[in-house]
């Protein structure tokens, strides 16, 4: 494991991101169950920061600690230093609490524990994802496997945005998103129909079209299921919203 470490991580200067990875997972992993403490009143553990009557949300902490965490990576000369690695550290807390809330932030209302709120977790499974997958060593927009021309790795990477681009507008995030990374994903995603409601739907399938119709069947019998175990899962890690 140590020379693993040694050859894949701090070899490939991803020991900043690694320490980012770490550092975001578990204080996210920390925070929910802080939140959930505090959601059952459990007596033996801190409740809310509110100094003064003033309930200080944990976005504030992740901003400030984002901001530290930032300037502070800019600042390192050296990106292999401890001094880098904490700062990227520092980064991924801060980055974890502000995502942790996003979707307070996002609709400037406390719907952390509404079903609103599960917008907030989808979020960071996202970024945990993303950022888990350039740990490993794949690229965004798959630039590093070609190694051809400047014209023909631009031409590959407009491509590989179209076809995320085309995902996105179809509804299906994960897999623009994720397509940005492996662009067979993103090439299906994009040829395969697009969920019901969705912008791209709205502009190309008439009502009571066979597309439509096909579209509303598949999101009910494929879609539909893949969402609640991911709900089942979502809540046993960061709790079930309120009714």
């Amino acid at each position: 494991m140590s020379h693993w470490f040694a050859a894949e991580i701090i070899g490939g200067g991803r020991l900043r991101l690694f320490c980012f990875f770490v550092m975001f997972l578990a204080t996210f992993l920390f925070i929910r169950f802080s939140v959930r403490m505090i959601r059952k009143q459990v007596k033996w553990w801190p409740g809310n920061v509110t100094p003064g009557g003033l309930h200080i949300h944990h976005v504030v902490f992740g901003m400030v600690l984002m901001c530290l965490g930032g300037i502070g990576g800019l600042a390192v000369q050296d990106p292999r230093s401890w001094v880098a690695a904490l700062a990227a550290g520092v980064l991924g807390v801060g980055t974890a609490l502000v995502l942790d809330e996003f979707a307070l932030v996002l609709h400037l209302d406390d719907v952390y524990w509404a079903k609103r709120g599960r917008l907030s977790v989808d979020t960071v499974f996202m970024a945990g994802a993303l950022t888990g997958l350039a740990l490993v060593g794949v690229s965004p927009l798959a630039i590093d496997a070609f190694d051809e021309s400047v014209l023909n790795g631009t031409l590959t990477v407009l491509t590989n945005l179209i076809f995320a681009s085309v995902c996105l507008l179809k509804g299906k995030v994960w897999t623009g998103l994720i397509g940005l990374y492996l662009t067979p994903l993103a090439l299906i995603g994009a040829i395969r129909l697009a969920r019901p409601g969705s912008p791209w739907a709205r502009w190309r399938y008439r009502e009571g079209s066979r597309k439509l119709a096909r579209a509303a069947w598949r999101e009910q019998r494929y879609r539909e299921p893949i969402e609640r175990a991911k709900h089942a899962f979502q809540d046993l890690v960061a709790g079930r919203p309120s009714a």
